[in-house]
């Protein structure tokens, strides 16, 4: 595309291009925005260097020209979109990107694949932390992805309350907080289930937490408690029927006077059967699977199109894709949250051309990214994790609903 247009003279053409959902993933009742922080992050190291032309060169993939304006490439145009953290809907314009159409073309793949995965995984999370309550989960599904995935997961998993992750790179890269608990094989290293104990008690402290379903659940915990005191931190139940257990372990130990010791469970849980375990006593949650991917819904199904151009006499121009099932909706665009005096959202309103009227209740959803070419929209991810909880706390009641259901909120489009 990039090599036609500069071939046909149409390539440095004002250009809107547009990334949004044309409908939320089956059943879901809202989306959640995640991943704004990294694509900053890869927009500013986007550049076509001299090993990329070298490729492109070497397999003819695009002819001496196009070589030559990628070697310069440099995106000089605004970027507007909703912060991370935010809830979304159906045609949200989640993105908007104006500058020429040879630069804003080149950034679809780069911002699509960082939005899908990452809002994919935080709209999943988001309703397991909903049916988790004031229970923390933790993420843990580096093994079950892709080791680039796993950091933009548990990424993507805080900002929409997840407590901690499992993954150090996340630590590293996001300040994401960690933790960890051993696993079975460490049980299986030692002669017996009390060696194993004693060496990880002694090692990381009383607070620690023990695996307990290696062998026998009841001689474990009481075997932990022995070892550790009634000061001992926790205790993992990784099989079984949770909820049943989770019972029986606390019982066991309120009864061994542990009763400040924690229970956290784990084995591929998602938002229904945290929220089937929600009259347990169970402390928190291990999330691993289907986190990672999406719980059953592993992208977003975003789109990124054209939806105003420059045209011949130099006037802006809006331009819709009329496809069966896949249309666009043309103009740039401007977008609020309706809420009614109380605080609740009624509407998702998308202005065409125009910032739709606040009637004093509403708020605007798309804030500054880039401007003129540089990131401004850059922000430490506790703001993107705070502004989750509000967005999510003035959705309507039936946002925490777990059953399939339609947007808690509608769409309009004014003007156009």
């Amino acid at each position: 595309m990039l090599q036609a247009a500069l071939a046909a003279g149409t390539a440095q053409r004002r250009a809107v291009f547009e990334l949004f959902p044309r409908r939320l993933p089956e059943g879901r009742r809202y989306g959640v925005v995640a991943g704004v922080g990294r694509a900053l992050d890869a927009f500013e190291s986007f550049r076509f260097d001299d090993e990329v032309l070298g490729v492109l060169d070497e397999g003819r993939v695009v002819d001496e020209a196009t070589l030559a304006w990628l070697a310069d490439y440099e995106f000089t145009g605004d970027i507007w979109g909703y912060a991370e953290g935010e809830t979304y809907f159906p045609y949200s314009p989640l993105v908007v990107v104006e500058s020429t159409f040879a630069e804003a073309v080149l950034l679809e793949t780069l911002l699509l694949s960082i939005y899908n995965h990452d809002s994919a995984i935080a709209s999943a999370a988001s309703r397991m932390t909903f049916a988790a309550g004031d229970r923390p989960c933790i993420e843990m599904g580096s093994r079950r992805t892709h080791e680039e995935a796993a950091v933009a997961s548990a990424r993507a998993a805080y900002v929409a309350g997840f407590a901690s992750s499992s993954n150090l790179a996340a630590r590293q890269r996001h300040g994401v907080p960690t933790a960890g608990t051993s696993a079975h094989s460490f049980t299986l290293l030692h002669d017996t289930e009390a060696d194993a104990f004693r060496a990880q008690v002694d090692s990381l402290g009383r607070g620690t937490t023990l695996l307990v379903d290696t062998y026998d659940i009841a001689e474990a915990v009481r075997l932990g408690v022995e070892i550790a005191g009634t000061e001992l931190g926790a205790v993992r139940i990784d099989s079984g029927d949770l909820g049943a257990l989770a019972r029986q372990v606390r019982d066991q130990l309120d009864d061994l006077g542990a009763r400040d010791t924690r229970i956290v469970v784990t084995s591929d849980l998602d938002e229904h059967a945290i929220a089937s375990l929600a009259s347990a006593p169970v402390d928190a949650y291990g999330v691993g699977t289907q986190l990672v991917t999406g719980s059953g819904h592993p992208t977003c199904g975003f789109v990124y199109k054209l939806v105003a151009r420059e045209g011949g006499d130099g006037a802006m121009v809006s331009v819709a894709k009329k496809s069966k099932d896949k249309a666009s909706v043309g103009g740039r665009k401007f977008a609020l949250r309706r809420r009614d005096r109380h605080g609740t959202a009624e509407a998702e309103v998308v202005g065409i051309g125009s910032a739709p009227e606040d009637d004093g209740d509403d708020r605007s959803l798309l804030v500054p990214l880039v401007e003129d070419g540089e990131v401004v929209g850059r922000e430490p991810l506790e703001a993107a994790r705070a502004r989750h909880a509000d967005s999510r706390a003035e959705l309507p009641l039936a946002a925490q609903m777990m059953s399939r259901g339609e947007p808690v909120i509608k769409t309009i489009h004014l003007g156009g």
